[in-house]
């Protein structure tokens, strides 16, 4: 498996309007944080993370944002949810969440349902339609 480079922070807004079919550099990874404290070390091993399981659908994919908060609060539990919406172009977007008691745990579930979901995805626009290959057929 070759090295994956890790999804980018900002993306200026003249490349915006040519982004899409990108490699993983140039997508633009939005990480957002509601009352859980992420280090810079935690966001660049998140944004790694997202090149590693994506990278490799880094031409069907507009850009990716990652939600990040603690559910309960100071009260504990099982409450740290981890968000992943992936844009994909010409297709519906794909969202994926992972609640575990750790950050870590929710982070690296998101980060793994979310590449199944984008796979299935993109792996649907490659099939053909069946009964439109039978329809020519019969006819």
């Amino acid at each position: 498996m070759k090295n994956q480079k890790s999804f980018a922070r900002r993306l200026p807004k003249a490349a915006k309007s040519t982004a899409g079919r990108t490699n993983a550099p140039q997508v633009p990874a939005n990480i957002r944080v509601f009352g859980v404290d992420l280090s810079q070390d935690e966001r660049a091993h998140v944004r790694h993370g997202l090149g590693v399981k994506l990278g490799k659908y880094e031409t069907s994919i507009e850009r990716v944002t990652v939600r990040v908060l603690d559910v309960n609060g100071p009260r504990g539990g099982v409450d740290k949810l981890c968000r992943i919406k992936v844009v994909l172009s010409g297709l519906p977007s794909v969202v994926f969440e992972s609640q575990a008691l750790s950050l870590k745990a929710a982070i690296n579930g998101a980060l793994a349902g979310a590449e199944r979901a984008v796979r299935r995805s993109v792996q649907r626009r490659h099939t053909k339609p069946i009964k439109a290959a039978t329809r020519g057929a019969a006819r």
